[in-house]
């Protein structure tokens, strides 16, 4: 089985995990690959660090911090501690001293002239996660945030990791302009892992920062629309609040509102009567939401196209993460029937 993802950072990982577990639990015969966000990317201290590729890499190579759920284990902060005494700014982001390594890596290997897919491929020689890691494009994107300004009636842009870690979402946000993707193509293998899929899976990463971004790269909507594969969702949103994160503030930006059943239409059903190639158009054959706090959404959404289900859909562990998987599995089963 042929099994592709689109996800962004922690979410993503941490269910990548839980699909691994099912697969060697079950017996499954799968090929797994991921389409990795890179929107979140920035260039800092002259590395280019690439968060949501490292912490699905770190995630499932063994080396993540399970308390933070980026970074390394057993992570020291020594250089961002002599930086700060020099005055070198940003003293808001936790570049650990292990993480370092990848980051000169990556940046003498795209110096070198590597384009990021392949120096990808390299650094997942080490860690070996057991998938296969595609960046959404080799171009070069980044995510920004436009907020008002210190004077009434303006606006500046800031980039999302500032906005993200260092004011915690707390600016509100007006919209979430992707720089360089009028010009950005599709990563090598990105459209085809898509097209060639027998599944693919919206894991519960951040639908408009994440996922969302995922979707803006050329010709990857068009892929989803056009896929022979069931397209199957999993609910980020438990009973009205992210399961982790700040979604919330990024939907608010977007007009969506912070519930299960807000995101799947804001995804959008594949049935709807948008030929591809036409701005927009659903996505979502199949939604999991939570038994527990959504139960009621499958009945809502059932008139939209999009076949629901209510399981239990708190990652805990990787066993109850593995049962997650294991349904979404099921009902793209029953939706290719």
């Amino acid at each position: 089985m042929r099994i592709t993802l689109l996800a962004g950072g922690i979410g993503g990982a941490r269910f990548t995990r839980g699909l691994l577990h099912h697969v060697a639990t079950s017996g499954l015969d799968a090929d797994i690959t991921v389409v990795v966000n890179t929107g979140d990317d920035i260039r800092m201290f002259g590395l280019q660090l690439c968060p949501d590729l490292d912490s699905i890499m770190y995630t499932l190579g063994g080396g993540i911090s399970e308390e933070r759920g980026w970074g390394r284990e057993d992570e020291t902060f020594t250089v961002m501690g002599e930086l700060g005494k020099y005055g070198v700014e940003p003293t808001w982001f936790g570049l650990g001293d292990r993480d370092l390594a990848t980051h000169i890596v990556r940046t003498q290997m795209l110096g070198a002239g590597y384009p990021l897919s392949a120096v990808t491929e390299a650094l997942c020689a080490r860690w070996q996660p057991g998938v296969t890691l595609l960046p959404m494009s080799d171009d070069r994107l980044e995510t920004h945030v436009v907020v008002d300004g210190d004077e009434p009636g303006t606006r500046r842009a800031l980039h999302f990791q500032e906005w993200w870690v260092r004011h915690r979402a707390s600016l509100p946000a007006l919209a979430f302009p992707l720089v360089g993707v009028d010009v950005a193509k599709p990563g090598p293998g990105v459209l085809e892992a898509i097209s060639g899929a027998d599944v693919v899976l919206l894991p519960p990463s951040n639908p408009v920062v994440s996922v969302g971004t995922i979707l803006q790269v050329a010709g990857v909507r068009d892929a989803l629309r056009a896929t022979a594969a069931p397209v199957v969702g999993v609910s980020p949103i438990v009973g009205g609040a992210p399961v982790r994160g700040m979604a919330d503030a990024c939907l608010s930006a977007i007009g969506v509102d912070t519930t299960a059943e807000a995101v799947a239409r804001h995804y959008g059903p594949r049935v709807a009567a948008v030929p591809v190639g036409a701005d927009g158009g659903g996505i979502l054959d199949g939604w999991l939401v939570d038994d527990a706090t959504d139960s009621d959404v499958p009945g809502r959404l059932a008139s939209t196209g999009i076949a629901s289900r209510a399981v239990p859909l708190m990652m805990t562990d990787v066993v109850a993460t593995a049962a997650i998987c294991a349904a979404a599995l099921a009902l793209a089963e029953d939706l290719r029937r």
